[in-house]
């Protein structure tokens, strides 16, 4: 794994060790940012799921201003602030250890509000529908905001949940990416 463009493109990332983790591939990662833009401009990202913390770490080195990290593994944890450190980012970087329903509601707790949001939750134990729904009832998404749920594809994401607006799914063998858009009622 490696930050495929920006600030610190060509960087090498470690992997969180064991099995329990499925990061993103290199190629999945390069085309999911030329979907959603290239290049970010003061962008707050949120990585849910976060695994060795790839997915922001790239927003990050494309131009995001500010990052957060949850992932409940705290073998995750220490990979994400390793990355963080060795990308130097870790002063633009919040990590946190906490289940991701739990992490939401105290991300709204303390007013924060995402123009991107990266949703990877393990395969076996997906339930994007119900975590955009508490996105968007815990008002965490900019008006805009995209999600990116990583998903397999056996689970098929409808083109609508609440405000969510599904504008694009690309498949990658077993991988979908369904990517969505915060649009106000």
């Amino acid at each position: 794994m490696r930050v495929i463009a920006g600030e610190r493109k060509g960087h090498a990332l470690k992997a969180v060790p064991g099995n329990n983790t499925r990061p993103t591939t290199d190629k999945v990662k390069e085309s999911l940012f030329s979907i959603i833009g290239p290049f970010f401009d003061g962008d707050v990202v949120l990585d849910l799921f976060a695994g060795s913390g790839g997915l922001g770490i790239e927003a990050l080195s494309r131009g995001a201003e500010r990052a957060v990290f949850i992932d409940q593994a705290q073998a995750a944890i220490k990979t994400i602030h390793l990355n963080l450190e060795s990308c130097h980012f870790t002063d633009r970087a919040e990590v946190y250890r906490n289940e991701a329903e739990r992490a939401l509601k105290l991300l709204h707790k303390n007013e924060w509000k995402f123009d991107l949001v990266f949703l990877d939750p393990p395969y076996k134990k997906q339930q994007l529908e119900k975590l955009l729904l508490q996105l968007e009832k815990l008002a965490l998404v900019s008006e805009n905001g995209r999600i990116i749920c990583e998903h397999d594809k056996e689970a098929i994401m409808p083109d609508t949940v609440g405000n969510f607006v599904k504008i694009k799914a690309v498949s990658y063998g077993i991988t979908v990416l369904s990517i969505f858009e915060f649009q106000e009622a």
